[in-house]
């Protein structure tokens, strides 16, 4: 079977856990004997479109408009034409090569319209990946109103989106719930974790440790995107709050549009105990991560949907703890703590964020024994093999049907 892969950041050129998880995914499906094809846009090619291949998945890049690292205007301009561009440049590539089954991962919500032209081309099914219910966190955060003309005009391409999709696979039964609940579309809905493959780094050369200084540190990771739907200052304030602690360091890693208000927080509050570093590649990321001791995430207190951050994947992954906060009611904190692999508190309650910390600092076995049950988690919920399972599962039905 042919199998197409569509997303807006892959690797080697991104740092992104969505680019990792879907070349997995690519591998994973090669493995099993599929011919597998990624579709992704490129800004830093010259010529109109480049094939290449990684781990034997085919990658057709496109000539796009930059999308990560610019002003908001000019992201939405440019993720606006995305559709436009693969066409453009990789029609002739469409109607050579017919695929089976449509894969596509949103964030972006611009998609809709090229995956939509290919299923008509291809008469062939489409699976949708929605990792990021996109306008609904910018209006729960506060950016837009639900009002304003600016939420009329993605909503529309959200709609696209989702009609082309035959099934819509959320990332937590929370989010599942909200999607059936406040999404009206007449689409079938699933349920898909994030995955990782189960492959850890040593990290026994300790060469970002001794690089940073953080030898005899207990070092608190974060590693992703640093924007407005983390609200990385909940990091920032649990090291201001921890600054006494001589043996904890945080270490941040990443990019997105909250950079400078980091890099301004450590240099007005004197924050010798965080560092942030620009994004490395994906190899690099996880040499460094295998040197850290616990993983950090947090998300935005307004959120109304639950998504389950994909960061996670990685802390998983190289067995460490997870400490994390969360917007109310996500379900996020009942499968990390339930399974014993780490502790999670509500965004806002810097009290109970602090106390989390205090305890995996200075716990050593407490830190190992939520690490293993982290590794176990992974292996339970979380792998690849289980993702690949259920998306050519959806196939089988669909195409017996």
């Amino acid at each position: 079977m042919k199998i197409l892969l569509v997303i807006d950041d892959y690797i080697l050129k991104s740092t992104k856990i969505g680019a990792k998880m879907m070349h997995e995914l690519g591998v994973e499906f090669k493995s099993r004997g599929h011919d597998i094809t990624v579709v992704t846009p490129d800004p830093d090619i010259s010529k109109t479109h480049e094939i290449t291949e990684l781990g034997g998945v085919k990658i057709w890049r496109f000539r796009s408009g930059r999308i990560k690292n610019v002003s908001k205007i000019k992201r939405a301009i440019n993720e606006l034409m995305l559709s436009h561009y693969a066409w453009k440049y990789l029609k002739h590539l469409f109607k050579q090569e017919q695929h089976d089954l449509i894969v596509y991962y949103l964030p972006t919500i611009f998609w809709g319209t090229l995956v939509r032209r290919l299923k008509r081309l291809w008469k062939t099914s489409s699976y949708l990946i929605l990792r990021d219910i996109f306008p609904q966190w910018v209006v729960d955060s506060g950016l837009i109103s639900k009002y304003s003309p600016v939420y009329l005009y993605f909503k529309y391409f959200e709609k696209i989106c989702y009609e082309t999709a035959d099934t819509i696979a959320l990332q937590s039964p929370q989010n599942l719930k909200w999607f059936s609940e406040h999404i009206r579309i007449k689409k079938p809905a699933d349920l898909l974790y994030n995955w990782a493959a189960d492959k850890p780094e040593s990290g026994v050369d300790k060469r970002y440790r001794k690089e940073l200084g953080l030898e005899e540190k207990i070092v608190y990771f974060y590693g992703g995107n640093i924007g407005h739907a983390q609200d990385i200052m909940n990091i920032v304030r649990l090291a201001k709050n921890m600054a006494s602690e001589d043996n904890a360091h945080f270490l941040l890693v990443g990019q997105g549009d909250e950079v400078p208000i980091v890099k301004r927080a450590i240099k007005e509050e004197n924050l010798t105990n965080l560092t942030y570093l620009p994004p490395v590649s994906q190899d690099e990321f996880k040499k460094m991560l295998a040197e850290c001791d616990i993983g950090l995430f947090t998300l935005h207190h307004d959120h109304k949907t639950h998504n389950f951050p994909g960061k996670l994947l990685g802390y998983m992954v190289q067995g460490i703890p997870i400490l994390g906060s969360i917007n109310p009611e996500n379900d996020v904190k009942g499968v990390v703590e339930e399974a014993q692999a780490g502790l999670v508190s509500i965004n806002g309650d810097d009290e109970g964020f602090l106390d989390n910390a205090l305890k995996l600092l200075h716990d050593e076995e407490l830190r190992k024994t939520m690490g293993r049950n982290a590794k176990k988690l992974l292996k339970e919920n979380f792998s690849v093999q289980s993702a690949a399972d259920k998306i050519l599962e959806f196939y089988n039905n669909k195409t017996n049907n």
